[in-house]
C-alpha cells in the first residue's frame, strides 16, 4: 500500500505511518487507534490526518483554513487522492470518541465519496464545524480529521470481541451487510447476525443454530466459513493491540482482503450470567392471555392449562416421563404467561446421544399407536363433553349461590377447564385442522349487532360468542371491538360450521368467563361486608387463600405486598420471544431459533405490501397498514379484514389469530425476530404469507 508524507510532514498534517499519529492527543482517538493497528500489522486504509493543532489553528482563524493548513491539506489531497483520480472519506477523529469511558459513535461528521479538491476542502471544515455543534456553544475539544481512501466494499459490519448484551467473553457477535457498513451503523438497514467461538466456529445465525444450516455452502449468509475466521482473527488481534474487546468496523474490499475500518473498546455490556433449563416463550399462551395476570387469574386459569396439556401429552405418550416431569409446561413470570417451547415443538432440539438411543423411535411408534385409537374416538367424548358442558353452564345460578357455592363453583370450573385444554391439545394435534374460526363468527356477528341498542354486557349475554374476542379478565371490564372497525365477509354462520377443536376452545372460554364472573361477585360481597378494600382485591388472593378469607372474614398480613406486586407485574415489559432463567429467576435471553433476517414462517394469506404500524386494541391500525405486533392478542381480531399484512414475532400457523387472519386473505408471518425492532412505524413493507418472508422497500419502490 502507499503512504503520504513519509516524514514527519508538516506541522498540521501527518501520515497514518508517522509514530506520532499513535498518540490521541495529537491525531484524535480514531486516527490514533488506526495507526496503532497499522503498527500491529492489522490492514487499514491508507492515509492521513489532519491533527489537533491544524484544529486549533482553524479555530484561531475564525473557523476558515488558513493558507498554512490549506497548503499542507492541498498537498496531502494531491499525494493521496492522485490530483482528485480516487475519491476519499473525511471522518472525525475526535479526543473524546472512541474511548473507554465513552464511544461518542455518530456524534461527529463524517462524509464518504469526496471528490475533487473544492469538495475536499468543504468536508474538511464540516467535520472540523462538527466539533461545534457537539460541544453545545462551550468550547470545542479538539479534533484531528481522519481522511483515508474510499472503499467500495463487498460486504462490510461490526464486530464486539465480547457479547455486548450477555457480556460472554467467549464469544464474538458480527452483524454483516452487503456493501460497506456505513448503512448499517446509521440504522437505515438490517444485518445479518452471527455469533461465533474466538476460533471463528460459527455458533449462529440470524439468532438461527448453526446445526440447522447446510455444511455445503452458504445456505442464503452473506458470509462463508473462511471469512468468519478471518474476523475472529481480526478480533484476537484489536484485542491484542489495545489490551481489552473491541467494537471493530470493518469491511471486504472486492478484491477479498479484510480491512480495519474503526477500533474502539466495548462501553457497556450485559453482565453474563448463567441460565438453564427449557427455552420459554409467550408465544403459544400469548394469543389467550396477552396481559399480566393477577394470583387468582393465574390459580383459575394456567393451572389447569398446564395440567390439561400435560394430561394430553401423556396420553399420547409423544413426550417422555422425565421430561414432562421436568417441565414447567406453561407457567407464569411476573404475572405473565409463558409456556416451554421445547416441550410445544417451537424450539427445535437436537441431542448428539439421542440419535443413537432407542427408545424415542419406540416411543413414537407407541404414540403412533395410541393416535391411530384417539383418532377413531376423539370426535366421540370430546363431542360428548361440549354437550355436558353446555349443560351444566346452562344451569349455573350465580345470584342464587351462597359464598361457599361460589367457592365450589370454582373448583369445579378449574376442573372442567383442566378437561376441555386436554380435549383441546388433543383435537388441534390428531383431528383435521379448522378451517373456520369462533372469532370470524363473532366479528360477523359484531357487524350484524353491534349497532344494536345495547351495551356490551347485553351483547355478550345475547351472543356468547363475541367472548372469542376478548381475553379473560377478573377486574378488567368487558370491552368488545367497535363495530365500526369490522368488516363483514359472510353471512352469519352457525355453530355448526366450527371444527370440534374450535368448539372446545370457546367453551373453554366460557368457563373462564363463568370463573371471573363468580370470582367478581365474591369479591363484591366482601367487599360489601368491609372485608376486602374493593371488589377487584379479590384478584390478589389464590383460591387457598381466598377460602381462609372467606371463612375468616380477615385478609392476609401481606395484602399491600400482593397489591403492590401486582401494580408491578402490570406494568412489566414484555417477556422476550425466547429466554431462559438463572437460579434466581431472572430472565435471559435465549438465542432466537427463527430464519434468516426478515423472515419468519409462512401462514397464508397470499402476499401484501403496505406501512408498518404498531397497532394494539387501544392504537388500532387503519386498513392497508402491515400490523407488526409482539403477539397475536385476540383484541387484535376486529381489525383484520382490509390489513395489508399481518407480522407477529410470536405464534404459530395454529394460532387463532393466524387461522382468522387466513380466513380473511390476510398474508400473515408469525416468529419474526425482534420485528418490532426492525420494522418501525411507517416501513414500507411486503409480506409474503406463503414464503415467510418480510421485506423492506426502498423509498424510491413505494412511491
Amino acid at each position: 500500500m502507499t503512504t503520504v508524507l513519509t516524514s514527519a510532514g508538516g506541522r498540521f498534517v501527518l501520515d497514518l505511518g508517522n509514530p506520532a499519529v499513535r498518540e490521541p492527543a495529537r491525531s484524535g482517538s480514531k486516527a490514533a487507534s488506526l495507526a496503532i493497528a497499522r503498527g500491529f500489522g492489522i490492514p487499514v486504509i491508507p492515509g492521513f490526518v489532519v491533527t489537533t493543532v491544524g484544529h486549533e489553528r482553524f479555530l484561531r482563524a475564525g473557523r476558515r483554513i488558513p493558507a498554512e493548513l490549506d497548503a499542507e491539506l492541498h498537498d496531502a489531497w494531491a499525494s493521496l487522492s492522485r490530483d482528485g483520480a480516487i475519491a476519499l472519506v473525511v471522518r472525525s477523529s475526535s479526543t473524546v470518541e472512541d474511548i473507554g469511558a465513552s464511544s461518542m459513535a455518530g456524534r461527529f461528521r463524517s462524509l464518504l465519496d469526496v471528490r475533487g479538491w473544492e469538495a475536499f476542502q468543504t468536508a474538511v471544515v464540516s467535520v472540523l464545524r462538527s466539533a461545534d455543534e457537539v460541544a453545545g456553544g462551550e468550547v470545542p475539544n479538539p479534533m484531528g480529521v481522519l481522511v483515508q481512501h474510499f472503499l467500495r466494499a463487498s460486504r462490510g459490519g461490526v464486530l464486539f470481541g465480547i457479547d455486548p448484551v450477555t457480556g460472554d467473553g467467549r464469544h464474538i457477535v458480527v452483524e454483516a451487510v452487503a456493501g460497506g457498513p456505513d448503512s448499517l451503523v446509521s440504522g437505515r438497514v438490517s444485518a445479518q447476525h452471527y455469533v461465533l467461538t474466538r476460533r471463528g466456529r460459527l455458533v449462529t445465525v440470524d439468532h438461527r443454530p448453526r446445526h440447522l444450516f447446510s455444511l455445503n455452502g452458504h445456505n442464503g449468509r452473506l458470509l462463508g466459513n473462511r471469512e468468519l475466521r478471518a474476523l475472529a482473527r481480526l478480533a484476537g488481534r484489536t484485542h491484542e493491540a489495545f489490551g481489552g474487546p473491541q467494537d471493530v468496523e470493518w469491511a471486504f474490499a472486492d478484491a477479498g482482503s479484510l480491512l480495519l475500518l474503526q477500533s474502539r473498546p466495548v462501553t457497556a455490556t450485559g453482565v453474563a450470567v448463567e441460565a438453564a433449563g427449557p427455552v420459554l416463550g409467550p408465544g403459544p399462551v400469548a394469543e389467550t392471555f396477552p396481559d399480566p395476570l393477577a394470583p387468582l387469574e393465574s390459580d383459575l386459569w394456567i393451572t389447569p392449562l398446564r395440567s390439561g396439556v400435560a394430561a394430553a401429552l401423556r396420553e399420547t405418550r409423544a413426550v417422555a416421563g422425565a421430561t414432562l416431569q421436568s417441565s414447567p409446561v406453561v407457567t407464569t413470570i411476573h404475572g405473565r404467561a409463558t409456556a416451554d417451547l421445547e416441550l410445544f415443538g417451537y424450539v427445535p432440539t437436537r441431542r448428539a446421544l439421542a440419535l443413537l438411543d432407542p427408545r424415542p423411535r419406540l416411543r413414537r411408534l407407541a404414540a403412533a399407536w395410541h393416535v391411530g385409537r384417539l383418532r377413531a374416538t376423539l370426535p366421540i367424548r370430546a363431542g360428548a363433553l361440549v354437550d355436558e358442558v353446555d349443560e351444566w353452564l346452562a344451569s349455573v345460578d350465580l345470584a342464587g349461590a351462597g359464598d361457599d357455592q361460589l367457592l365450589d363453583l370454582l373448583d369445579s370450573c378449574t376442573a372442567m377447564l383442566e378437561r376441555l385444554h386436554q380435549e383441546e391439545v388433543l383435537a388441534g394435534t390428531i383431528l383435521p385442522k379448522a378451517t373456520r374460526t369462533a372469532a370470524s363468527l363473532a366479528l360477523n356477528t359484531l357487524a350484524e349487532h353491534g349497532g344494536d341498542e345495547f351495551d356490551d354486557h347485553a351483547l355478550v349475554h345475547r351472543y356468547p360468542i363475541l367472548l372469542s374476542l376478548v381475553p379473560p379478565s377478573i377486574a378488567s371490564p368487558l370491552t368488545l371491538p367497535p363495530e365500526t372497525a369490522v368488516m363483514r365477509r359472510t353471512g352469519p354462520g352457525v355453530e355448526s360450521d366450527l371444527g370440534l377443536r374450535e368448539r372446545i376452545r370457546l367453551r373453554a372460554r366460557w368457563v373462564q368467563e363463568l370463573t371471573a364472573r363468580a370470582a367478581w361477585e365474591l369479591g363484591r360481597r366482601l367487599a360489601a361486608r368491609g372485608v376486602l378494600d374493593d371488589a377487584d382485591s379479590i384478584a390478589l388472593l389464590d383460591r387457598s387463600c381466598l377460602r381462609d378469607v372467606v371463612a375468616t372474614g380477615r385478609v392476609p398480613d401481606d395484602m399491600h405486598a400482593r397489591r403492590a406486586e401486582s401494580v408491578t407485574a402490570a406494568f412489566s415489559p414484555p417477556l422476550p420471544a425466547q429466554f431462559q432463567l438463572t437460579g434466581s429467576g431472572e430472565v435471559v435471553p435465549a438465542a432466537r431459533t427463527g430464519v434468516r433476517s426478515g423472515s419468519g414462517v409462512g401462514a397464508g394469506g397470499g402476499r401484501g405490501a403496505g406501512p408498518a404500524v404498531h397497532g394494539s386494541v387501544r392504537n388500532p391500525p387503519a386498513p392497508g397498514d402491515v400490523l407488526v405486533v409482539r403477539e397475536l392478542q385476540p383484541g387484535l381480531a376486529a381489525w383484520l379484514p382490509g390489513l395489508a399484512g399481518l407480522v407477529a414475532e410470536t405464534g404459530g400457523t395454529l394460532s387463532h389469530l393466524a387461522i382468522l387472519a387466513r380466513e380473511y386473505g390476510v398474508p400473515t408471518v408469525v416468529a419474526v425476530h425482534d420485528a418490532v425492532r426492525r420494522f418501525p412505524p411507517g416501513t414500507q413493507l411486503v409480506v409474503d404469507g406463503s414464503t415467510g418472508d418480510v421485506s423492506m422497500l426502498d423509498h424510491e419502490e413505494a412511491s
